[in-house]
């Protein structure tokens, strides 16, 4: 369904930010990117969905394909109508108005007033806090009630692609638990998933495959079972060495990009 190829962005014209990117994303899947910070992956969610511009960064090799459709530098409103909605990176609510007046910005490109009430009653369905809390003014939910708030407004544009940047950031593990379920039930209902995560066990529990990205490059991909099954996987981005746990901020650069190219 997406297919990002060969991509490199820079920001200011000075720093080089994606260095030839590549991957995809399989209609009706679910992708996981996994990374440190700094490593790319929200320059990569901006340029799929066209808001480099805001952020002072641009495109300036590669090509970003939705279904064959080359969609490379398109404006971020049109990237929407055509069936792609992005859950930001801290989740990025519209604190002063309620929760029922988020979700239904959420539908603002809809046009047919009874999708939009479908697309209501689905998102209330998938959370039942939202709908106990539809009066209240949005800034004052929790943490957890946030996201699941940012992940409703995303799915009011009823999209074909979700793309999603740290949703569990800042969440306690039982919230990572639940938002991790509501994504897997999200795609069963047919929406396939790109998930950016630092949190690879939640990440790689759901999706289908995944992609390891380091310093604007793909440095490692396969089967997400695979990459949870690998040593290195585990040690940098698990925190478990040899039985013990370890951080990954304690391994030597150098050493790590050794160990990924071997």
């Amino acid at each position: 369904m997406l297919s990002v190829s060969n991509l490199e962005v820079v920001y200011d014209d000075v720093v080089l930010v994606l260095r030839g990117l590549s991957l995809e994303v399989p209609a009706g899947g679910i992708v996981a990117l996994l990374g440190a910070n700094g490593a790319g992956k929200t320059t990569l969610l901006r340029a799929v969905t066209g808001l480099l511009v805001p952020h002072r960064g641009r495109i300036t090799k590669g090509t970003v394909h939705v279904d064959g459709e080359d969609i490379t530098g398109a404006d971020a409103a049109d990237v929407v109508r055509r069936g792609i909605a992005q859950v930001m990176e801290g989740r990025r609510i519209f604190a002063e108005i309620t929760v029922d007046e988020n979700l239904r910005a959420g539908g603002y490109t809809r046009r047919s007033r009874t999708e939009v009430r479908e697309s209501y009653a689905r998102v209330l369905d998938l959370f039942p806090v939202l709908a106990q809390r539809r009066k209240s003014v949005a800034g004052y939910l929790s943490g957890g009630e946030q996201q699941m708030l940012a992940i409703g407004r995303a799915l009011m544009a009823r999209p074909r692609l979700l793309l999603l940047d740290e949703p569990s950031l800042g969440l306690a593990p039982r919230l990572v638990e639940q938002v991790r379920d509501i994504i897997a039930q999200i795609n069963q209902q047919g929406t396939s998933v790109l998930l950016v995560e630092q949190n690879a066990a939640m990440a790689l529990s759901i999706a289908g495959y995944g992609y390891v990205l380091e310093t604007g490059k793909v440095v490692k991909d396969g089967p997400a079972a695979d990459l949870l099954a690998d040593a290195d996987i585990r040690e940098f981005y698990l925190g478990a060495a040899g039985g013990q746990r370890r951080s990954f901020t304690e391994v030597k650069t150098y050493r790590r990009k050794k160990r990924w190219s071997a």
